[in-house]
């Protein structure tokens, strides 16, 4: 049995590139495990930290551990977003990462820990879950079910496997004028007015603007990330954020204006947006979150009208994607008697 040296990123010798070239490596790696992702979150409230097991130097497994006070209560909620990295079929691996993560969140006075890790929702896997003494939480924080793209085959197959309609409505963007181009810093700020318009038009919440600036400021010079906007005779009419973590992308952020929406900019952009991860060597690319009873049956009916995340499913089914749902959130708790309080409390 070999036994790790334990580190945290406030020990000594840690640095950021070393840590987001063991995440870019894992077979797990996501963004939200990047340090970006931390310092991001950072900005709005959250506390961050890293803990690895270390083989020497090398560093072998590890989380990025987010974690805030909860109001009213003297302690914190911790939480580990798409993570941790650790090779589940090592068992003692395993062991020795979860108990380093425990004595941490202890000791950093956190009522729970709850994990959502890139796990598929499997029966062993929950039992694993089970076995490492985590509970299902009563909320997951991340999509539990989403649509993936493989991006392996040829453009030519990719767009085959669309339905017809977007096939369709693909071509149809580029021949009515409409323009995909990759955004700057100039751009940001158009993206923030649109996405107020879709949040008005949709009904729902969309982050205050300094999430979406702050999200760019950080992703984008670190090559992480990337907006895409779709005009039309120089004017925006819909944009995405796009962001990368080794050879997965992701799909964040999404925004369109009421104008000229029969031009269909925003299937060219998903098209568009694709083309470049896999231009990039990306093998999947994530259209991140769909209702998860459509990851319990997919052949779930879509309500009329299609309210919430229902319109995101019409939308984003006809790419041909496969429906992933995973393990969803768990926590473990740390101190049982405060848990009723901070389920009151919303956690």
């Amino acid at each position: 049995m070999i036994e790790h040296a334990v580190r945290t990123s406030r020990d000594t010798g840690w640095d950021d590139d070393a840590w987001d070239a063991f995440v870019l490596r894992h077979p797990f790696s996501h963004p939200l495990q990047l340090s970006v992702w931390g310092g991001f979150k950072e900005a709005f409230g959250w506390e961050s930290q890293r803990v690895g097991l270390f083989a020497e130097d090398n560093l072998m497994a590890g989380a990025q551990i987010l974690s805030r006070k909860i109001a009213g209560l003297p302690l914190k909620f911790a939480y580990i977003p798409k993570g941790p990295l650790v090779d589940w079929a090592e068992s003692e691996q395993v062991r020795q990462l979860f108990d380093a993560l425990q004595r941490l969140v202890r000791r950093r006075g956190a009522v729970m820990l709850r994990i959502e890790p890139e796990l598929a929702d499997a029966p062993e896997h929950r039992q694993r879950l089970t076995d490492l003494g985590f509970s299902p939480a009563p909320r997951a924080i991340q999509p539990q079910t989403t649509v993936w793209i493989d991006l392996t085959p040829s453009e030519e197959e990719i767009l085959a496997r669309m339905k017809q309609k977007w096939r369709y409505n693909v071509r149809l963007a580029g021949r009515k004028g409409v323009v995909v181009r990759q955004g700057d810093i100039n751009d940001v700020e158009r993206f923030i007015k649109l996405m107020q318009v879709t949040g008005q038009r949709k009904d729902f919440g969309v982050h205050e603007p300094d999430y979406y600036r702050t999200f760019w400021r950080l992703f984008a010079p670190a090559g992480h990330a990337a907006l895409f906007v779709a005009e039309f005779e120089g004017e925006m009419l819909a944009g995405i954020m796009v962001a990368q973590a080794g050879d997965k992308a992701y799909y964040f952020y999404g925004a369109s204006g009421n104008k000229r929406r029969n031009l269909m900019p925003s299937h060219l952009l998903q098209w568009q947006a694709m083309r470049w991860a896999k231009a990039r060597g990306c093998t999947g690319y994530d259209l991140w979150g769909v209702p998860d009873e459509v990851g319990l049956n997919p052949d779930a009916p879509i309500p009329d009208p299609p309210t919430g995340m229902w319109g995101v499913w019409r939308f984003k089914r006809g790419f041909g994607g496969e429906i992933v749902r995973y393990v969803g959130a768990w926590d473990r708790v740390c101190y049982p008697i405060v848990r009723p309080l901070a389920r009151k409390l919303g956690y």
